[in-house]
């Protein structure tokens, strides 16, 4: 599913991959220009702040149920299936970013290879 930002500029247009998929579990993408700021891409950011903050606190809880020896195999099978899902978020986070990060000239990349320039 693709939706289109209605601040969108035609010159340099791109897609971000939204934290969310479409009922058929489909990723859904934003149409938008590269310093779009519009109402979608702040609920996506929204939405991410979230899931990486719910990410967080599973962690912790995952720490708390490893160190107590009377954690039942089903709490870890149950704790195994959410750190999955939470994964799977933090992933689709990651490789959303990733897609957004500006990509360096060839001068920046003759640059680094030869610091002495």
């Amino acid at each position: 599913m693709i939706y289109k930002s209605h601040d969108v500029a035609s010159t340099a247009t791109r897609l971000r991959l939204l934290p969310w998929s479409n009922p058929d579990g489909n990723p859904c993408y934003l149409v938008a220009d590269a310093s779009s700021t519009g109402f979608l891409s702040r609920v996506a950011d929204n939405v991410e702040a979230v899931q990486l903050g719910m990410a967080g606190d599973l962690l912790d809880h995952a720490a708390d149920l490893l160190a107590d020896i009377k954690t039942t195999e089903p709490q870890l099978r149950f704790l195994a299936a959410r750190l999955a899902e939470s994964l799977h978020d933090v992933h689709r986070i990651a490789r959303s970013r990733g897609a957004r990060l500006p990509v360096p000239d060839d001068d920046d990349e003759a640059r680094e290879e030869d610091p002495g320039t």
